[in-house]
């Protein structure tokens, strides 16, 4: 195991609650994960996974949802 490893995302098109809910679940669905905080007033989401986590996968995971989000090194 190498430990947790935590990623951030600026995320854009959430503007409520329910936003945050779509995005939660579909990035929930990536094995891995264990933390997902997830902010619509920000547009921050920050993802916290056991060892390191596949940027592709929550990418993907928030166009699933419907939104559009990047990378924040």
């Amino acid at each position: 195991m190498t430990g947790a490893t935590t990623s951030e995302y600026q995320v854009t098109g959430m503007t409520c609650g329910h936003c945050e809910m779509s995005v939660r679940e579909e990035v929930g669905e990536i094995p891995g994960i264990d933390a997902i905080e997830v902010s619509a007033a920000t547009g921050r989401l920050v993802v916290t996974g056991d060892g390191t986590v596949d940027d592709a996968a929550v990418l993907a995971a928030v166009d699933e949802a419907g939104y559009s989000a990047v990378r924040i090194p």
